[in-house]
């Protein structure tokens, strides 16, 4: 006898397809995505979305919310993990500001800790990064790939040593070609003291001697002044691991990545110093996507 979605609550798994568990364990990961930004990775169309989310939706693989469309907001949907996908994500990350918070009890409850967080711009921000590696990887003519999108919690889990408590925004690989190239991400909206950013190479600095991870540093900023001001400050000082600066855009694999200290023209993401032809994917069961 088939099973009753009456009373199977796990009776629609088989309506899903890879790419809907795809986009689960993103949300698991990554706490919530907006329309245009699933549509960018995973479709073709921004309908083709809107008609598979919908789907999604009324079996409960997804739960959403809906901000008023602003001047720089579209208006559209974000998508968190429904009932059905908390299920098949039991460990997800439950509270993006208190990674120690008591795990909620239901879905409804980790969606209002999302809505409620005072991060969730930022957090948008930083998903945004690397959903734009995932779409410039979509290109018919590209030869990339996003091998790894590590959310901040993951990263800091598995990159934390004797003395270093780095809280990157989030940790990648990408790969073009034959060359790949392992990152940390400092997503910046402005608001904090450019001195603080600068203090963070300390912390890069101790896992490097701890763990000899030296990654570049992608400090990603909201415009071309504030970017001259960081470079300014770098001005003479030794960095323990490459560092590039770029200003936001929807390129971040593109030429956009410039070296402090080095007047040449802008870098794609793959030609940054630390590729190579292979990188260390982490220790064993840190894989993913």
């Amino acid at each position: 006898m088939p099973p009753n979605p009456a009373t199977d609550p796990l009776a629609a798994v088989r309506r899903l397809t890879d790419r809907d568990r795809l986009l689960l364990s993103w949300l698991a990961e990554h706490y919530v995505l907006t329309t245009d930004q699933i549509t960018d990775a995973l479709f073709t169309t921004r309908r083709a979305a809107q008609k598979r989310l919908i789907q999604l939706y009324r079996i409960g693989a997804v739960s959403r919310f809906a901000f008023a469309r602003t001047d720089t907001e579209t208006g559209s949907y974000r998508y968190t993990l429904g009932p059905l996908g908390a299920l098949l994500h039991p460990s997800a990350y439950t509270d993006p500001d208190n990674p120690a918070a008591k795990a909620p009890k239901t879905h409804v409850e980790r969606r209002t800790r999302i809505i409620r967080s005072p991060r969730l711009a930022h957090l948008t921000g930083v998903n945004q990064f690397f959903i734009d590696l995932h779409a410039s990887a979509k290109r018919p003519d590209g030869n990339s790939e996003l091998l790894r999108w590590w959310s901040e919690q993951h990263a800091t889990t598995v990159f934390r040593s004797a003395t270093s408590q780095i809280r990157p925004d989030g940790h990648g690989i990408w790969r073009t070609g034959d060359t790949t190239v392992g990152f940390f991400l400092e997503y910046d909206t402005g608001s904090e003291d450019l001195s603080r950013v600068v203090k963070k190479l300390g912390q890069y600095e101790r896992l490097a001697a701890d763990r000899d991870v030296r990654y570049p540093l992608l400090l990603w900023l909201p415009d071309r002044r504030r970017e001259a001001h960081l470079l300014r400050l770098f001005a003479g000082v030794r960095l323990p691991l490459p560092v590039a600066t770029a200003v936001h855009s929807r390129d971040p694999a593109g030429p956009v990545w410039a070296l402090p200290g080095d007047p040449g023209p802008r870098l794609r993401l793959h030609e940054l110093p630390g590729s190579a032809s292979s990188v260390d994917l982490g220790p064993p069961g840190d894989s993913g996507s």
